[in-house]
């Protein structure tokens, strides 16, 4: 979420009265920001009732906006009840879009401190991550990469919280024109299944399954490719307790120009 005409950071912005219980399954946080570059300003949100209403916008209290400015998205690992990690994207040093600094908060929101940043500012940029927590405590995130014409999900781990970070692998190697971000799911089996938006022809949705852990991953297995262009994807997943992968994302297909947010449902074991 971007900024709205009615939010101004340098005034609208208050502080979290109460803690974040990051274990309530009613509480849903949603990260948002005013651009994608230079000093942009992030903030959240909270909502206790499963985002039918809302509370904020919050500051992220102890992040130096003006020395590391934001470009939040919502990505966050839950480590304990009140202890977790965003995982926010921010411009470069120079300026540009972007990186992902990794922020902790120990005390359900009230503050958070930087922990690392996951990538070393090379051509291009990295943005936009999926994360999860997996079984020995690593801390494996999924990035939406471009460099010059070519664009891939690459994936990087921390063993230490987030306070350093390894590049481990290329999931997929090309997700079409623009890129499109991914979607990271760990199963009751611990097998990974990462999900994204595939922009060249035939355009669509599509998905690749890790039975190690992220070491490895299959082939894209293509989920629909019935899209009439390149403008959709962006989807969010998660595991619901049957088993199955609910995953969400926007769409346009072949009926009509209007674009539209869609909804799948996974059958996992099916998955290869």
């Amino acid at each position: 979420m971007e900024a709205g005409p009615n939010v101004d950071p340098a005034f609208d912005l208050i502080t979290l009265p109460t803690p974040i219980d990051f274990a309530d399954g009613e509480q849903v946080v949603m990260a948002a920001r005013t651009g994608i570059s230079g000093r942009s300003v992030s903030w959240f949100y909270v909502s206790k009732d499963r985002a039918r209403s809302w509370n904020g916008p919050f500051r992220f209290e102890g992040l130096k906006y003006h020395e590391e400015a934001l470009s939040a998205r919502t990505d966050i690992i839950t480590l304990g009840r009140h202890d977790a990690l965003f995982m926010l994207t921010a411009p470069k040093a120079d300026g540009t879009e972007g990186r992902i600094l990794c922020a902790r908060t120990q005390d359900g929101g009230l503050s958070f401190s930087s922990e690392g940043f996951v990538w070393d500012e090379q051509t291009g940029y990295a943005i936009m991550p999926s994360s999860t927590r997996l079984a020995d405590g690593t801390i494996y995130t999924v990035v939406r990469r471009r460099a010059h014409d070519r664009f891939w999900l690459e994936a990087y781990r921390s063993a230490d919280l987030g306070r350093t970070w390894s590049c481990v692998g290329t999931p997929v190697r090309n997700t079409g024109i623009m890129g499109n971000p991914p979607a990271l799911v760990a199963l009751p089996d611990e097998r990974l299944v990462l999900l994204y938006g595939f922009r060249d022809p035939p355009f669509g949705l599509s998905a690749v399954v890790s039975r190690d852990r992220g070491g490895t991953w299959s082939e894209p297995a293509v989920l629909r490719d019935d899209g009439d262009d390149a403008d959709l994807g962006y989807p969010c997943a998660l595991v619901r307790q049957d088993g199955k992968i609910i995953v969400v994302y926007y769409f346009n297909d072949r009926n009509g120009p209007e674009r539209f947010i869609a909804a799948s449902i996974l059958d996992a074991p099916a998955l290869s």
